[in-house]
């Protein structure tokens, strides 16, 4: 698209995208079995709903950032590779996007947007900017750990509302 002379592209919010929703459910899965438990990748797609060609890219990310020991052969898969409650959101997010960042700007100021240095707004941002990692750093892993699966929860968690929907009591 082009732009008039003078007029600079703003960046947008944080997007919390599949890659990172994906990645915090697989770890949080690993994080709720028995501690050493390998995990077939194929366990992890079936509990935690997540596409194979998703989680292969996201779980070598992890990897690579130290998160997750991978095991090869018949009995391979995944483990965490230190304690659930060592492992913040905001470093799961930052192994499989980047650095936490609710806008460019805030990386590359004035060579980014020339309204940088005049820009009422900077500080607002860098402020909430502050909130949110701050926040997803004191939330580890083993807060949400999911020992069950969200599929699996899911199935029951219907069972239980249709259960209580044919209980004639209910009816009274």
């Amino acid at each position: 698209m082009n732009r008039p002379k003078g007029e600079t592209e703003r960046s947008s919010l944080m997007n919390v995208g599949r890659r990172v929703d994906y990645a915090v459910r697989a770890l949080a899965y690993l994080a709720g079995q028995p501690q050493g438990k390998i995990v077939s990748k194929v366990e992890i797609e079936r509990k935690q709903d997540i596409p194979p060609y998703f989680l292969s890219k996201i779980m070598r990310d992890l990897v690579v950032r130290g998160l997750v020991e991978s095991r090869i052969g018949s009995k391979g898969g995944f483990r965490l590779a230190r304690p659930a409650k060592t492992i913040s959101i905001k470093e799961v997010y930052e192994a499989v996007e980047s650095p936490l960042n609710l806008m460019e700007c805030f990386d590359k100021g004035d060579t980014y947007c020339q309204l940088w240095s005049a820009c009422g707004q900077v500080s607002i941002w860098e402020w909430a900017q502050g909130l949110v990692a701050n926040y997803l750093a004191s939330v580890s892993i083993a807060d949400i750990s999911d020992h069950e699966g969200l599929r699996d929860r899911l199935i029951r968690l219907q069972g239980a509302a249709l259960t209580v929907k044919r209980n004639p009591v209910n009816d009274l």
